[in-house]
Formats: structure tokens, sequence, C-alpha cells
């Protein structure tokens, strides 16, 4: 019995209990939760139903919960039911009704913990969008390895997951790369808001070694020559370092071109129409704060040239048009005005701020031998990802990214990350992985197969935490996706393989010398192979791999 099972279970309970006494019967909130209690003493799974209907109903709390313990008891997956304070209610399983949570795992495979709860959910996640003057910096890095999880989780839920990577081809940043190029491959200093780094001369030189002309050509056209071949030659760069990160995206959707198809003239001129735009000082100004913002946004600068919002503005409508209900948007620490103005947009064409959600990540600082790491050897002035990934590896990096709320700011300290340690949570859970296939390789060496006719033998405390944790996995999944937290998964693997590990210490799996298989052995077989499962399920949406060997 899986925690969603008994907690409909308890529902049919309830509602039984609550019909026969002649109570409302739509006092029940509309999910009914139940949790492991922290202290294992108490019981299997505890719930406080009671508590929060019993006032609606019109009756004392501790009698609805023995009313309720009473009826549940019934049940032949139950064991026991205790009534706890003012009305908590402690349920013990019986070892068979644990025992499904094993079978369900093996007979769902790589298919146990997904879901339909976002079926018919079409979403947009635009991720990274680092601008292309550069490679990807370490925050940049953090969304690659969140926004991917994260699409990972959504899609494990049911969702239509489009990844998309907005283009940024269009502004003064383009200029002052391509001033920089040119200044690199005539032999002088960058400029003074320009970019600098080894990456910028390898470009430079690229560009000339597919126009050696390009340095004598008329200075528009040299221009134009540095910034088309440069920004592609960056760009690439940033897609094939993110691909070999194990990041790709479904769309990569230029910026310019919402200026070059007339889009961000025509979003504006609808917001003129519906008199959401107004003109002051020479400017028009979007009344973003009638639809919440902190204040009003320029949209059209005194000069004529659309402010940054304006090309947000029409992207957002360009996604709406494509057919997406709902857009995610990951953007860096300094984009909290973000929120307010992008809702705000939405509102102005009349759709649902709600179809909107931005995402804010802090930020990341490396530390080796206790000391902040602050220059990378290639781009010269930040961390990049190609930096982190050399020091720690693909896997490690993405999952020390993703394990935190991304509320919270990351020291990732680079000699812990890169260790095969037990205090190094990647090789801990990844290690609980090849643990687990070395012991599937042995008993297949001993021809021992998994029964999972015996799992009512699977009556050991550590067992039971182990079942009881790997039944948790579907509703971590399922709340991950709702808050868009993928840390809770990452967290969450870290429990399963700690679980594991002492489990593995106190139940003896495979038979010793010419001791005889019990249906025990078989049925513990079992129990490590879901536990193998759930584990390769959690790693695999963090786009982390599962070893079979360390």
């Amino acid at each position: 019995m899986t925690p969603a099972d008994l907690a409909e279970l308890l529902r049919v309970t309830a509602e039984k209990v609550l019909t026969d006494r002649g109570l409302d019967v739509s006092v029940l909130p509309a999910k009914l939760t139940v949790e492991r209690p922290r202290n294992p003493e108490h019981g299997d799974y505890a719930t406080n139903v009671a508590m929060q209907v019993a006032k609606k109903a019109g009756v004392n709390p501790r009698d609805l919960a023995t009313w309720l313990a009473d009826e549940l008891s019934n049940d032949a997956g139950i064991d026991a039911v205790d009534v706890a304070g003012p009305g908590f209610l402690n349920v013990r399983l019986a070892a068979a009704a644990q025992g499904v949570i094993v079978s369900n795992v093996l007979e769902a495979g790589a298919g146990f913990g997904t879901a339909t709860a976002y079926a018919g959910r079409s979403i947009n996640l635009e991720f990274v969008s680092a601008n292309p003057t550069g490679p990807i910096h370490l925050g940049g890095t953090r969304w690659a390895a969140v926004g991917d999880a994260l699409g990972r989780i959504l899609a494990a839920q049911g969702a239509d997951v489009t990844r998309e990577y907005y283009f940024n081809d269009h502004g003064a940043q383009i200029d002052r790369f391509t001033r920089s190029l040119i200044a690199n491959a005539e032999g002088k200093p960058a400029p003074e808001d320009g970019y600098a780094g080894d990456y910028i001369a390898d470009i430079a030189a690229s560009v000339l070694e597919q126009r050696p002309d390009a340095l004598t050509l008329p200075e528009a056209e040299r221009s134009e020559m540095f910034r088309s071949i440069g920004v592609g030659l960056m760009f690439e760069h940033i897609k094939r370092t993110l691909h070999e990160f194990g990041v790709d995206f479904d769309v990569y959707f230029h910026e310019n071109s919402l200026f070059e198809s007339g889009a961000v003239d025509a979003a504006v001129e609808q917001l003129k129409g519906s008199g959401n735009l107004y003109e002051k000082d020479g400017a028009w100004w979007l009344k973003s704060t009638d639809y919440g913002d902190d204040k009003d946004r320029v949209v059209i600068k005194s000069d004529g040239n659309a402010a940054y919002i304006a090309g947000d503005i029409a992207y957002f409508q360009n996604k709406r048009a494509r057919g997406f209900d709902l857009c995610i948007y990951m953007l860096g620490a300094d984009h909290h005005g973000y929120i307010g103005r992008l809702k705000a947009a939405a509102a102005a064409f009349g759709d649902d701020p709600a179809t909107v959600e931005v995402l804010i990540g802090q930020m990341v600082n490396l530390v080796r031998d206790g000391k902040p790491v602050k220059m990378s050897k290639r781009a010269g002035t930040v961390i990049t990802l190609d930096d982190l990934v050399e020091a720690i590896g693909v896997d490690a990096a993405r999952y020390v990214l993703v394990r935190s709320s991304v509320d919270q700011s990351i020291d990732i300290d680079l000699q812990l990350w890169a260790s095969a340690s037990s205090e190094n949570p990647v090789y801990y859970v990844q290690y609980a992985h090849a643990r687990l296939s070395s012991l599937a390789r042995g008993a297949a060496e001993l021809g021992i197969t998994a029964d999972q006719q015996s799992l009512e033998l699977l009556t050991h405390e550590r067992e039971g935490d182990l079942i009881r944790t790997i039944g948790e996995y579907p509703r971590v999944v399922a709340s991950a996706a709702e808050l868009r937290e993928p840390h809770r998964v990452a967290r969450y693997l870290e429990e399963l393989a700690g679980t594991y590990h002492r489990f593995y210490d106190s139940c003896r799996v495979l038979p010793r010398g010419d001791e005889e298989v019990t249906d025990l052995h078989r049925a513990r077989l079992a129990l490590c192979l879901a536990a193998r499962q759930v584990l390769a399920n959690g790693l695999g949406l963090l786009g982390v791999t599962a070893p079979e060997k360390m």
C-alpha cells in the first residue's frame, strides 16, 4: 500500500464514518495527507485529518479520530491504528500491504513515479538564454542543470514541455562583442566596455580564417562580417558546451526575429489601441502598475528606440500564439523586476497573469582550499560551465547545482565534489546504485531470482524503512513538479541511499557459502531491485548517470 493508496483508503473511510453518523461529508478537504512520522516508533504513517475536519463537522477531534481508527482497523492492509494526542492517527501497515510497493516498482520499472497530473498542459520552459557574447557562466550553468531537471520532472507528470533558449542577438551587447572581436583582430586592446578573455582571440582568429579580407572591408561591411560570423561561432560553442553537459533545447528563438518580423511594432500598437500605453516625456509607458507592478515601464524610449521590455512583450505574445498555456521563465538574481513586468504585460493583453511564472536563481560560488575561485582560464573574468565540469565532472556539477533550492546561493567546494567519498552527496547516491547493481550481478551468478510472492516476510525494521522510503518517491516527484523544486528529488535520493546502506548493514540479502537459499533471500532481492530502480529513475530526472560499477 503506497501513501497514495492509504490516503484514498482514509478518504473512503472518513466518508463512511461521517455518513454513518449523519455528518456533513463536504467538510473533508480536497486532498487528504498522510506523512511518515519523524519518530518511527509512532507508526509507518500519520495523519491529522480528524483535527482538520472535526470542528467543521461539529464533533470532538479525538472522538472522530477514534471512529476512524476503529473503521481503518478492519482493513486487511492495516496492522494497527493508534489515536495520539488531541486526534492524530498513527497507522501501521501489514507487511503484505507494504510489500505491494515493491511489486508496483518492479512492474512499472522506469515508469514508476510518473503520473498524469499535467496531462494536456503545454509548457514553455525558457532557461539559460545567456547572451551569445561569451561562454556560459556559473549562473547560467545553474539554470542549465535546474531547468533541464525541471523539464524532465514536469514531463514525468504528463506535461508537454518545450525547452526553449532565447537567443539575445539584438541590442548593445552584440555591438560591444563585435567591436571586441575587431579590436583583437587588429591587435588592439579590448574596448573599455568590451569583452576580454582567450575566447575572444580564438573567435577573432576564426573569423579571419574564414574571411582573410575581413579587416580590409569598408567599416559597415567589416562590422557585419565580424558580427554574423562571430556571434554564430560563439553560439555554436554555447550549444556544444550545453550538449556535453546533457542539456539540449527544442527551440532556439532569436530575439532579433521579433524586430525583423514586425512583432514588436504590432505588440506596441495593440497596447496603444487598448489604452495600456501612454505617452510621457516623449516616451511610451506601459501602465504596469494597473496590473500589480511596482512601477510603470518604458516600452518605447524618447529617442524612438524600443526598450528591452518591448521584446519581452512581443516574445510572450509569440509563446501564447504557439499554444503554450504556461510560460516559465528561469532568470538570474538580478531579474526580480521581471516578475511584475511580465505578469503585468500578460494582463495588459487581456491574458491571465497566471500563465507567466518567473523563477529567480541565486548566485553560485566556487571554493578551493577554503578560498574563493574567481577567475576563469578561458573567459578571463567569470567562472564558466567548462571550468566547473573540468574541476568536478558533469554528474557532480549537475547534482550540486540541483540539490539546493534556487532561492539559496551555493558555495561549491571543489575538493569535496571531486572526491570519491561518502561525504560527496552524488558519490553517495551513485555508490548505492552501483552497490545494488553488484548485488544483482551476484544473485544472477548464484542463480537466485527475486520473488514477489513472499514480500510479507519483509518484517525487519530496516526492511520496512526501505519499503516506505521507496513508496515516497511518486509523491516527491509530484511535489517537485508542483512547487518547481527539483532539489526535492536530489534530497530524497540521498535519503533513499542512506536508508538502503543501513538496510544492507542489517539484513543479509544473499546466502553465505553453502547456506540454503530461502524465500526471505528472494524477497529481499526483490526489495533491492526495487530500490535500484527508484535510484535510477530519480537520477534520470536529474540528468545524472546511474553507474553499474564504481
